[in-house]
């Protein structure tokens, strides 16, 4: 089942069931004791600071899982821009539905729009080149399609999804192979057609040689903007060709000037900062 956003809720739903079981255990005892349990209540989000929402359908998810008929009516979507005090979902139902599910629901969505937020600044910083911002793997077990996911809601693409979606021959993959021509070789005999072979290089000769092998994309790792803009012309449209290590958004105009297809940026899931958004129920 994907909704409308575009979320498989099938796979999702495991991880879902997880946290809240992690949550409320065999139960929430505070709630339980001091909620009557037919009280009905109303409650509104609001954002605390300015940026990209992402992860609606998440929290409603969430809450629905608790009490089925909660009207949830939300005045912005996914991959939207809100200022800070606006109002994000007006949520009506069960007083202990919403307690319950309150700190896991704002969880979801504070994590994954603080990831949709940045990587739209990051999009931003680099306005007016052809270059796209790429996530990585470097995701929270358990959350990569929901931090993936939000990382499109920002204006990202998404790398490889995991290990079985595209071959990216590294360092230690070419030692054992011996070498970037017999790696790419050996996996270009091995893998269906269709999936893509990219190939981390760390100096021109390197990019040479892959791109003698046939990579259909060429990561730069930690090079210089000045290597990395001799490269694009050693490469010159032949193959994609991603910029990759240590990018700060301070740097990433710089890079996206050196002509490269895609910056990917590990920070824009591993060190999140969650977006502020606070739950007020009536009382």
């Amino acid at each position: 089942m994907r909704n409308k956003s575009g979320i498989n809720f099938e796979v999702i739903k495991p991880v879902i069931e997880y946290a809240l079981n992690e949550d409320i255990g065999s139960g929430d005892i505070t709630t339980n004791n001091l909620i009557p349990s037919d009280l009905q209540t109303k409650a509104t989000m609001t954002a605390k600071s300015s940026g990209i929402i992402a992860g609606l359908e998440v929290a409603e998810y969430v809450f629905r899982t608790l009490s089925p008929d909660i009207l949830w009516k939300t005045f912005v979507k996914d991959g939207e821009f809100v200022e800070k005090g606006a109002i994000i979902v007006e949520i009506s139902g069960s007083y202990r539905a919403l307690l319950t599910g309150e700190r896991l629901a704002l969880n979801f969505m504070q994590r994954m729009s603080g990831i949709a937020t940045m990587t739209a600044n990051c999009v931003k910083t680099i306005g007016g080149y052809h270059t796209k911002i790429l996530d990585t793997r470097k995701t929270a077990p358990g959350l990569r399609l929901l931090d993936k996911y939000a990382v499109l809601m920002g204006g990202g693409t998404n790398h490889r999804i995991g290990l079985f979606d595209m071959a990216l021959i590294k360092d230690n993959h070419i030692k054992v192979a011996g070498g970037i021509t017999n790696a790419v070789a050996r996996i270009r005999t091995n893998i269906p057609g269709g999936i893509q072979i990219e190939v981390e290089t760390t100096t021109p000769e390197e990019v040479l040689e892959a791109l003698a092998a046939g990579a259909d994309i060429i990561m730069l790792d930690n090079m210089t903007s000045e290597t990395m803009a001799a490269c694009v012309k050693i490469i010159n449209g032949r193959a994609k060709v991603e910029a990759s290590g240590n990018m700060t958004i301070e740097r990433l105009r710089e890079v996206a000037a050196t002509g490269v297809d895609y910056i990917s940026i590990g920070a824009l899931t591993h060190s999140v900062t969650a977006f502020d958004i606070s739950m007020n129920i009536e009382s």
